[in-house]
């Protein structure tokens, strides 16, 4: 069990997920900017995420001062469309008054090896991270760390090969990162979900168990996706 209670929070459906998870970002942008100067955020792919993003865009915000990260990426062409870092770039990075030196990247058209070690010596000047967004697969994986992996506590980027779901070559950031991050805001929606948040709620050991061990952390889940429901 985690040392520190998880803050679970269930709402009525996808779109207020999408919306709670806007506020969360933009409250915590304004801390971390009035204590630090900065606002060091990572992005997760996914639909819900997606949504977030696009009310965020929307959002008055000290965007000269928001600093872009990606948890996980495929290794794909880096215009191809199912990139992470595509649908950021349509949804939000391209709609907000950024600088590119503010938005990192994982060059995953590189190779795996090659992405990860790249990606590791931004991550080792960037961490902590102030919030890091986070989804949660059917079988209990988060950015992409899936079950059956081996999970280095020290690692701050992984290279990921035969992931169960296509493409099969992905770099994610390693629970060196991620368990050094200030804030964890993890995102769940629909039916398919529910079964694997119910064996997180009992602590069997699953990735996103691990990566959420003894960390500050809020759940935001659908009626949908409530293993009390």
């Amino acid at each position: 069990m985690n040392s520190r209670p998880l803050d679970w929070r269930v709402l009525p459906d996808a779109d207020a997920v999408a919306e709670a998870a806007s506020r969360i970002i933009a409250a915590a942008a304004v801390d971390a900017i009035g204590q630090r100067g900065a606002f060091h955020l990572v992005l997760a792919g996914g639909r819900t995420p997606e949504a977030a993003y696009r009310l965020l865009a929307h959002q008055g915000a000290d965007w000269d001062l928001w600093e872009f990260y990606f948890g996980d990426e495929r290794c794909l062409p880096a215009d191809h469309a199912e990139r992470n870092s595509w649908m950021a770039e349509e949804v939000i990075l391209s709609q907000v008054p950024l600088n590119n030196s503010k938005v990192h990247p994982i060059p995953a058209e590189l190779g795996a090896e090659v992405a990860a070690e790249h990606y590791a010596r931004i991550v080792a000047a960037a961490a902590p991270f102030d919030l890091v967004l986070l989804g949660v697969g059917e079988d209990g994986h988060t950015a992409s760390l899936f079950p059956g992996q081996p999970l280095n506590p020290e690692a701050l980027t992984v290279a990921v090969h035969e992931a169960p779901k296509p493409p099969p070559d992905r770099v994610s950031l390693g629970l060196g990162a991620l368990q050094s991050s200030r804030y964890l805001l993890v995102l769940a929606t629909g039916a398919g979900k529910r079964v694997a948040l119910g064996r997180w709620q009992a602590g069997e050991e699953l990735p996103i168990t691990r990566v959420c061990h003894g960390q500050r952390v809020t759940v935001l889940l659908d009626e949908a996706a409530n293993p009390a429901a």
